[in-house]
């Protein structure tokens, strides 16, 4: 294959390529370098990029296959983390001044899951600052740029490993969603998302946000995403609300398909403004499970919805406010937007917080009932279209210092409860932006989630549409 459809290639393919000799380790990760550095400069998908360290890894690998060695399932295979996991000698620096010069001593979890598998980092993807928010702008690594349309949101706070996605650097690329900040980027750069059932993935060190935090996979197939968090998954001993689950074969079930199953379509849980033009791609897909998959499918507003807009905008700075006490020193070289965010929790109290936690928990708890008459529930996976990432909101919204959620209502729900979510793409608009279709699953079902995604995938294929980059 040319050097392009290389880059572009499945991870599921480009391993069992490597394991048969087919394809040199070496190779195709000089494949992707090349891509990276031709490319790169017009996305700005990495926070730190590291050429010479992929090779040296990339050749060991080789030796490794020569030496007949036992392989694991990455082995050879190049993958991106993000900027706000922990990798042992590679600065992690969160996006933001304040953590400028962080190497930490030693990797998280799932980095260290990866590499043990064989994959190969490539470099450290780009996040807004300290991931607070689903603008691919960071004042520590600038913009990163929608690979559709340069000068547009990729969508955070997973932007580079989307924006990298997209791009062909590499097949799977790690990102981190605390309120949807790995469905967003993948609905704003055309690839797929999974946000995992909360704890399948281990989350370390443990974010301080009331475990709403999840890490999952990023990439341009269905089959990949389920790769890739085989390996990442299952109970870690340093993260204590990880799940006390070992990993399925998620992707040896892909092909069940949701024949019979019954799917809830909400278009705007009942509250959301949703841009016209994403409205009619999810309307379209949401029909695609009853006409060509045989699921049954009843569109519906579900009754807990409409608490989620104001339970959102109290924890969303509640939790950020752990940076206040660096506004005085550090605010002029924050994010504005994450700023006025901190600041906008100054009049909470401690039973202000209590009180909230325990509406949340009541939401929760009505989210986890819906799910007993539903086996999916589809939404859009964010109301619009990329627009410009310097705005908090696009320009025919009306603007708001920090408040870039009126856009993303669809996500953060499932972060609260902790079901498994996933962003797939579902269409184009009439300008060539993609649109994302959310599918939402009970809790422990991420092999249904891959599923259902897997089958949508089939029935409308996307994976083979790039970005006119060159």
């Amino acid at each position: 294959m040319d050097e392009a459809a290389l880059c572009y290639a499945p991870a599921v393919v480009l391993a069992r390529e490597i394991r048969s000799k087919r394809l040199s380790p070496l190779e195709l990760t000089e494949a992707v370098l090349r891509r990276i550095e031709a490319l790169n400069p017009k996305i700005n998908a990495f926070a730190t990029f590291l050429p010479e360290a992929a090779r040296d890894a990339a050749k060991a690998a080789e030796a490794k296959l020569a030496a007949g060695e036992p392989l694991g399932p990455l082995h050879g295979i190049p993958i991106t983390i993000k900027d706000l996991t922990w990798t042992a000698g590679i600065p992690t620096e969160y996006g933001s001044h304040l953590r400028a010069g962080f190497v930490p001593p030693e990797d998280a979890p799932l980095v260290a899951r990866l590499k043990a598998a064989g994959a190969i980092v490539l470099g450290k993807t780009t996040t807004p600052e300290f991931g607070w928010c689903g603008l691919s702008r960071s004042p520590r690594s600038g913009i990163t740029h929608n690979p559709w349309r340069p000068g547009l949101n990729a969508g955070g706070s997973s932007a580079g490993a989307a924006a990298a996605a997209a791009c062909g650097f590499g097949p799977l690329h790690h990102g981190s969603d605390g309120a949807g900040s790995i469905r967003m980027p993948a609905h704003f750069c055309g690839v797929a998302g999974l946000k995992p059932t909360y704890g399948r993935v281990p989350n370390w060190p443990l974010s301080n946000n009331d475990y709403t935090t999840h890490n999952g996979p990023i990439a341009r197939t269905v089959a990949d995403l389920a790769l890739m968090l085989e390996v990442m998954a299952g109970p870690h001993p340093w993260d204590h609300s990880s799940a006390e689950a070992p990993p399925l074969p998620y992707t040896a079930e892909l092909g069940r398909g949701v024949r019979n199953r019954r799917i809830a379509f909400s278009p705007d849980l009942g509250h959301a403004r949703v841009d016209p033009e994403v409205a009619e791609c999810v309307r379209q897909a949401a029909a695609v499970f009853a006409t060509d998959l045989g699921a049954h499918v009843e569109e519906v507003v579900p009754s807990w919805a409409a608490e989620g807009p104001e339970l959102i905008r109290f924890f969303w700075p509640a939790h950020l406010a752990i940076h206040a006490p660096q506004l005085p020193a550090w605010q002029t070289r924050m994010d504005p937007g994450l700023v006025a965010c901190i600041r906008a929790a100054e009049p909470f109290s401690l039973l202000d917080y209590l009180r909230m936690r325990e509406r949340k928990y009541s939401y929760i708890n009505a989210i986890s009932r819906f799910f007993e008459d539903w086996d999916f529930l589809l939404t859009p996976a964010v109301s619009v279209p990329a627009f410009p990432p310097e705005r908090v909101r696009p320009a025919d919204w009306p603007e708001h210092a920090w408040d870039w959620i009126a856009w993303a209502e669809f996500s953060y729900p499932f972060n609260f409860a902790g079901n498994p979510a996933i962003s797939v793409p579902c269409g184009w608009t009439r300008e060539g932006l993609p649109v994302g279709l959310q599918i939402v699953g009970r809790r422990f079902d991420d092999s249904g989630v891959l599923q259902a995604a897997a089958a949508f995938e089939a029935a409308r294929p996307w994976s083979d549409r790039r970005p006119p980059l060159l």
